[in-house]
């Protein structure tokens, strides 16, 4: 699974790096947040799909597809 942010979208808000620390990272500069590294370790999956869940800007996506709370999760492979 690839992770990535958003960069138009990010507001800031912190919920991914206190969700997912070894996934997501915060700019010094202004908060924004930002994928460690694209490709998402197995035994990381579920708390980045609980960061994107908790994303209020939705600006996470999972394999280029975004998610929302409402949503259900997609996995990798792309099946529901």
């Amino acid at each position: 699974m690839r992770a990535s942010v958003d960069p138009g979208r990010c507001q800031g808000h912190t919920l991914c790096a206190m969700i997912a620390p070894e996934s997501f990272q915060l700019s010094d500069i202004d908060g924004s947040a930002s994928a460690v590294n694209g490709q998402v370790a197995a035994d990381l999956e579920d708390s980045v799909r609980e960061a994107v869940r908790s994303c209020p800007e939705q600006a996470i996506s999972l394999d280029g597809r975004r998610e929302s709370a409402d949503q259900p999760t997609v996995t990798e492979k792309g099946a529901l």
